[in-house]
């Protein structure tokens, strides 16, 4: 019986060819060569890659054999996710192996923002000796502001605390009680930005996170202050950050990612890179020989286990593995309610109960608490989440998980509730379902209102006290705006009670609309909720 075949089309470590074992047939390729790639993926049964070959559909229509995609990094963006769970393929990558690499990165960034030490060795290297020109400053007894206090965010604490520093945070996600163990104070993102004499940036890239730091957040710094992004390009509105670094508004910045990338000539993060008080890195956070090994060895043992048929933890979109099919569908639902109920929290999760009810109690379903955390996580904390790391970012919160799986379902063959407690002392609950021979995806619930909605990209959820007009008024704006409502559901306790509006749009609405709409209807939440696909 002939070996499995796994392809390795780009560069790998010698551990990662170990890590795979004597099981299989390595062939190799190189991936940016198209036409040997394709030639190569037509009885190929797992592909290894980094970041320069491309696994598209064009790639995965050449490979009919094809079980598995690893990356042998973090980002996934030369792999298309979504056609290869068409395809019936996992995708595999290797959520954490560059958290050390990323925070040390971080660490050099503001040293060298510090003690001016690229552009003190430019002048040396160039002949001059100006000792007076560089003078820097020390990090003893400064202030440090992360904002993003995940796991790079929690490394980046621990090192910069050896340094003396007073270190803050800004995390609307992460308790006081985890912060305290960390031995760092929370602030509001106003208060860190005003009292930091260094603020470092590590949160995910979403539509709300995107030009996080802007204009307003930049004036609010110190003149002497620094900002640092090592993160993802776009965090930091790049056009503002070039006005606040040339009119002296801060003292500098260190950057290793940009919203283009090369930075674009003529554009505004190209001329970033000639400014004399920006210290730039071509996006090396993950370019370390351990980082890179790490990668390796961790998609290679994931190849075995997906070659085995076994349940992958690493895998993104878990389209194989020992999954009762009847179980599968709802992964990606349960996932989708995770990041719903992320974006109506508002203040830190610390319980979570996954309550399975209805038919599915039959089968094996703790794959569905770990859908729930990967998707609770997916677009609060900046690294990649997966089904092993969404754990630990549960336990490294202090958020206690339980899976309670039950058949009380009387609407429903099948009702999945996330229901959390808050660090306010509040409670949250949102509820989905499958329906019909399509397997529909559709909310059913929201804190106890009842109500029926196919799950889509974009949605608003609103709050308020009942009363008439309310749906002519929101409506009005967002047709003034070009928003078009594609579906909508009200629920209400009573009449005059609290009511609930959950809408689908065909695009996402702005911040001001937002807080106009809002403040129209006096609702008690407002919220936009974006879903990101698996």
């Amino acid at each position: 019986m002939s070996k499995p075949v796994v392809l390795i089309a780009e560069q790998l470590s010698p551990a990662t060819i170990d890590a795979l074992g004597p099981d299989f047939e390595v062939r190799h390729v190189d991936g940016t060569d198209r036409p040997a790639l394709l030639e190569a993926l037509a009885d190929s049964n797992a592909v290894l890659v980094r970041s320069a070959t491309k696994i598209d559909a064009e790639a995965l229509a050449a490979a009919p054999h094809l079980k598995v995609v690893a990356r042998a990094g973090v980002g996934l963006d030369n792999v298309d996710i979504k056609q290869a769970t068409t395809a019936g393929v996992m995708v595999v990558n290797a959520p954490t192996s560059n958290i050390i690499s990323a925070a040390e990165l971080t660490v050099g960034h503001i040293l060298s923002l510090a003690r001016r030490i690229p552009a003190a060795h430019a002048s040396l290297a160039g002949g001059a000796w100006k000792r007076s020109s560089y003078t820097g400053t020390e990090l003893f007894e400064k202030t440090v502001g992360i904002i993003g206090l995940g796991r790079i965010g929690a490394l980046i604490a621990a090192r910069l605390q050896a340094f003396d520093m007073k270190v803050v945070a800004y995390d609307p996600y992460v308790t006081s009680a985890r912060a305290q163990q960390l031995g760092v104070q929370l602030l509001t993102l106003d208060e860190l930005l005003e009292q930091s004499d260094f603020v470092t940036i590590h949160m995910p890239k979403t539509p709300e996170t995107t030009g996080m730091i802007g204009t307003a957040q930049l004036k609010r710094m110190k003149p002497t202050s620094y900002v640092v992004n090592v993160a993802r390009g776009g965090l930091i509105d790049e056009e503002a950050l070039f006005e606040a670094l040339t009119s002296g508004e801060i003292a500098g910045a260190g950057l290793d990612v940009f919203t283009s990338e090369p930075p674009l000539e003529g554009g505004t993060a190209h001329r970033l890179l000639d400014l004399p008080n920006v210290v730039v890195t071509p996006h090396l956070g993950a370019s370390t020989e351990e980082a890179q090994e790490k990668a390796g060895v961790s998609v290679a043992r994931s190849v075995r286990l997906a070659l085995g048929g076994e349940l992958v933890p690493d895998a993104v979109n878990v389209a194989g593995g020992v999954i009762d099919p009847y179980v599968r569908p709802g992964i990606a639902l349960v996932e989708k309610l995770g990041q719903i109920f992320s974006a109506l929290s508002h203040s830190p999760l610390t319980s979570l109960d996954v309550e399975v009810h209805g038919e599915l109690k039959d089968y094996e379903v703790g794959v569905l608490k770990l859908a729930a955390l990967k998707g609770v996580f997916t677009n609060v904390v900046s690294e990649t989440v997966s089904y092993v790391n969404a754990p630990l970012l549960a336990e490294q919160r202090g958020v206690e998980v339980r899976l309670i799986v039950d058949d009380d379902s009387p609407e429903y063959r099948n009702v999945i509730t996330l229901r959390g407690a808050l660090s306010d002392g509040s409670q949250l609950s949102v509820s989905g379902t499958l329906t019909g021979p399509k397997q529909v995806e559709k909310l059913v619930g929201i804190n106890g209102h009842a109500i029926e909605l196919p799950i889509e990209k974009h949605h608003v959820v609103m709050l308020y006290t009942d009363r008439p007009g309310i749906v002519a008024v929101y409506g009005q704006k967002f047709g003034e705006a070009g928003i078009n409502i594609a579906g909508m559901q009200i629920a209400r306790e009573t009449a005059g009670g609290q009511a609930l509006s959950v809408l689908t749009v065909d695009s996402p609405v702005d911040d001001a609309l937002l807080e106009e709409v809002s403040s129209a209807i006096h609702a008690d939440l407002f919220r936009q909720i974006e879903i990101t696909e698996a």
